[in-house]
C-alpha cells in the first residue's frame, strides 16, 4: 500500500508562485516515478508533468516553462515548482504513482 500526500496549495495572486509537495509512505520512493496532474472544476484531469526515477523530468508544453519537477529521495517527497501562475492553474492538483493518488492540494490563482 502506498500513500501520498499533498501540500503546499492555497491562494496565490496572479504571477506569483506555490511549491507543492507530495510525500510518499509504503515503498521505496527511489524506485518509482512520480507524476502531477491537476483538474480544475467541471474540466477533465489534465497531466502535469513527471519525474523518473534517475530524476529526470517531462512536462507538457503548456507549462514546462514555469512549472518545474524535482525529488528528494531521502526525503520521500516530490515537488512541483509552480511560477509566473494565471488564474488558469486554479485546480486541485494531485500526485501520483504506480496507480496510487494523493486526495489533491487546492490551489487559487486569483487576477
Amino acid at each position: 500500500q502506498v500513500q501520498l500526500v499533498e501540500s503546499g496549495g492555497g491562494l496565490v495572486q496572479a504571477g506569483g508562485s506555490l511549491r507543492l509537495s507530495c510525500a510518499a509512505s509504503g515503498r521505496t520512493f527511489s524506485s518509482y516515478a512520480m507524476g502531477w496532474f491537476r483538474q480544475a472544476p467541471g474540466q477533465e484531469r489534465e497531466w502535469v508533468g513527471d519525474i523518473l526515477r534517475g530524476g529526470n523530468t517531462r512536462l507538457p508544453n503548456s507549462v514546462k516553462d514555469r512549472f518545474t519537477i524535482s525529488r528528494d529521495n531521502a526525503k520521500n517527497t516530490a515537488y512541483l515548482q509552480l511560477n509566473n501562475l494565471v488564474p488558469e492553474d486554479t485546480a486541485v492538483y494531485y500526485c501520483r504513482t504506480e496507480g496510487y493518488w494523493g486526495q489533491g492540494t487546492l490551489v487559487t490563482v486569483s487576477s
